[in-house]
């Protein structure tokens, strides 16, 4: 069976930046998602269509096709009142270099890195870590399959009705996230931050999240 859409597929991958493999789903914990419904990178899902089992891949995105150039417009300064959880400011949130899931008014996860903390507020960089990259994928096709209703639904892993924040895969990593990985995500965090309606996101959790390269 080729990959096609509503396909499941579950593929192996390791991914090299600048010289370096920066993440990898191996045979044992793969990949899987359902092929044209957006989960992966559009010229990844592209770069693999009509494979078969068996079949490996070897591709490269340049920016424009996968997490696009740096944009200093994503470079916000957010109050620390923001990182406010349970009526408590999270001091310890608020860490030069800390991964922090932010979520936009629109509901949606926007991964960001703490870059500074000041006295009153908290740079941070929403920037993917893959922005202003070139990806150079490798990997194979491990399996093929239509997807049943139910998965088309709700999800291959039921995301399409979790109410929390998260991200499900075959192998563990980082979101738009991509280190980014496959998925779009940093996983189920600790609590909620609000902050003002000037700034993208709209709360943030600490968590971990999956790998791969989703969007």
């Amino acid at each position: 069976m080729k990959i096609g859409q509503d396909k499941v597929v579950g593929l192996t991958y390791e991914l090299e930046v600048d010289g370096k493999i920066v993440d990898s789903c191996p045979e044992d914990r793969p990949l899987d998602y359902i092929h044209g419904t957006r989960t992966l990178l559009e010229k990844f899902e592209k770069n693999i269509e009509g494979l078969e089992p068996g079949d490996s891949f070897s591709f490269t995105l340049a920016p424009a096709d996968a997490y696009g150039e740096v944009d200093p417009d994503r470079v916000i300064d957010l109050p620390k009142a923001a990182f406010e959880v349970n009526g408590e400011i999270r001091e310890d949130l608020m860490t030069v270099g800390n991964r922090i899931p932010l979520v936009n008014k629109a509901g949606g996860i926007v991964p960001g890195i703490i870059l500074e903390v000041s006295e009153n507020s908290v740079k941070i960089d929403l920037n993917s870590p893959m922005a202003g990259k070139t990806l150079n994928f490798s990997g194979r096709i491990l399996t093929v399959r239509d997807a049943t209703e139910k998965e088309l639904t709700e999800g291959l892993h039921g995301e399409y009705v979790q109410s929390n924040c998260g991200c499900h895969g075959g192998c563990g990593g980082h979101g738009e996230g991509h280190g980014e990985g496959c998925c779009h995500g940093e996983g189920h965090g600790e609590g909620h931050c609000h902050h003002g309606e000037d700034h993208e996101g709209g709360c943030c959790s600490h968590g971990d999240g999956c790998r791969g390269h989703r969007e």
